[in-house]
């Protein structure tokens, strides 16, 4: 499928290629992405359909018909309605720490059944709902099924990728997301023209398809050889796996270093407990800064609320569907742009070219809010457009940069020994401040107005700046052997050189 290539790490040389296995281990684990996406695409659609409104957030669809003294920014300031959106966040927080201790003794490809059998339960509960409350109910087991897919899956993938092309593909993961909110706006579109106003049961049950293919590729596809170690210790037979996965017999450089790190892995009883270790204060200061910094630079104000933005400036229900389409119709392609050069250009560059475009474009928008959006009306339709044009180019901009190497960085700085805890920290974060922000925001539109893009454009400041000093650059190092570019940065080998040294040194004797 492609050429022979050999990889050099630090610590040894990896011979391998681009195997039909790893494509499409990544494929099917990537359909979690999907998943992810098209939850995050649908709720914001569905609740700006007004027949979904009038069913179940009545006094939201009668503030937005009839009540013409409020404020545009505060017709949706709805706190039942955020809950529809954000109880998905809480039960995602939660269920990403039981989902650690699972992924941990029982595999990765575990935690991934998991996350498709409960996402096929929300989706039919979300399908059929007749109240709030199954409503409600739906978006919870949906977040179980997150939390144990976003735990899970990016490891998956990044232990199985090549050293040379993980970034690449453990991006597949974010343009599944990116992709599945824009396949939930295109279903939206249609569904909310269709008669009879329950075009919305159709949106909310469709999540079911990409977790049927997770579920089906949980039951069929291999356990990475690093789970298959760490768990079992069948170094035979995670042996034949990687050699399946790399398409040549010469695995014996990277099964060293996996045994190697399976070996301190085995050594760490409370991994909780661990990570918290001085030697581990790099992994674990990213582990909540990198999820935290992605949901302040405030995407998800876009991708819950795109619909629902649009009309705050006057454009009618289909209108701001399209709208909505063409913005993640941007943001796909970006991702997609992204996947390409990661490898290629690092991960660093891509942090700094994503935050000036999204502080550039958040300033502006704020500013032709303030000066042409008041409390009533609607802006003009070149005004509307330039709106519109304006969030393409911020969409690129998280496209590029914080939307996939938000899920790629934390993927592949864990050492496998607190691996699956840091992940569960990474999705715990990146839940808690979803749901933070999912259920303040509406609140915070109609209390800031346009200001609110002037606040999340000064996060981007602030963490494209972190992203400058205090993260290196991880392109082409292998997984195992991260360890070394924590010692030569500048800022945190002062903290964990010796430490790192010291381990090494102890596992080489």
């Amino acid at each position: 499928m492609a050429a022979a290539l050999g990889i050099t790490g630090d610590g040894g040389h990896y011979n391998g290629r681009i195997t039909l296995l790893v494509v499409l281990s990544c494929v099917v684990a990537a359909s979690g992405g999907l998943i992810f996406g098209y939850d995050l695409g649908v709720s914001g659609g569905v609740t700006s359909m007004d027949p979904f409104l009038k069913k179940f957030f009545p006094n939201v669809y009668r503030r937005m018909k009839e009540d013409t003294k409020l404020s545009n920014y505060c017709k949706f300031n709805s706190q039942l309605l955020t809950l529809f959106t954000s109880s998905l966040y809480i039960s995602g927080l939660i269920s990403s720490f039981f989902a650690s201790p699972v992924t941990r003794a029982f595999g990765r490809r575990a935690s991934m059944f998991v996350a498709g059998v409960a996402v096929l339960t929300g989706s039919a509960l979300g399908g059929a709902a007749s109240n709030v409350y199954m409503l409600v109910f739906g978006r919870i087991f949906l977040g179980i099924g997150l939390g144990f897919g976003n735990q899970s899956i990016p490891l998956y993938i990044s232990e199985m990728a090549l050293p040379k092309y993980r970034g690449a593909m453990t991006i597949i993961f974010d343009s599944g997301v990116g992709f599945g909110v824009l396949i939930a706006n295109i279903i939206n579109y249609f569904t909310e023209k269709i008669e009879g106003g329950w075009g919305w049961r159709i949106s909310l049950s469709l999540a079911a398809v990409p977790a049927s293919i997770l579920t089906l590729g949980a039951i069929i596809l291999p356990e990475t050889p690093n789970s298959l170690i760490q768990n079992t210790n069948n170094r035979e037979k995670a042996r034949r796996v990687l050699q399946r996965m790399r398409g040549t017999s010469n695995v014996q450089a990277e099964l060293d270093d996996l045994i190697k790190a399976g070996s301190i892995s085995k050594t760490i009883n409370h991994p909780f407990k661990n990570i918290m270790e001085r030697k581990y204060r790099p992994q674990l200061i990213m582990a909540a800064a990198i999820p935290f910094f992605a949901q302040m630079t405030g995407i998800n104000v876009i991708t819950f609320y795109a619909p629902i933005l649009f009309r705050t400036i006057g454009l009618h229900e289909s209108s701001s569907l399209l709208s909505a389409v063409v913005i993640r119709s941007f943001s796909a392609s970006c991702i997609v742009i992204s996947m390409f050069a990661v490898d290629r250009y690092g991960r660093r560059v891509l942090f700094m070219i994503g935050g000036i475009l999204m502080l550039a474009t958040q300033i502006t928008i704020g500013g032709l809010l303030t000066a042409l959006l008041g409390d009533h009306g609607g802006l003009s339709k070149a005004s509307a457009f330039s709106v519109l044009v304006l969030i393409c180019i911020y969409v690129c901009g998280f496209g590029l940069s914080w939307g996939p190497l938000g899920w790629l960085i934390p993927s592949e700085i864990y050492p496998l020994e607190i691996r699956s805890t840091g992940q569960s920290i990474t999705v715990a974060v990146s839940f808690f401040f979803c749901f933070l922000v999912g259920q303040t925001f509406l609140a915070m539109l109609c209390g800031m107005k346009s200001g609110i893009f002037f606040f999340f454009g000064a996060w981007v400041a602030i963490m494209t700046a972190f992203v400058y000093l205090f993260l290196p650059e991880t392109k082409n190092v292998p997984i195992e052997k991260m360890e070394k570019v924590w010692r030569e940065h500048w800022f945190w080998s002062r903290i964990v050189g010796d430490q790192v040294d010291e381990e090494l040194y102890k596992l080489d004797n």
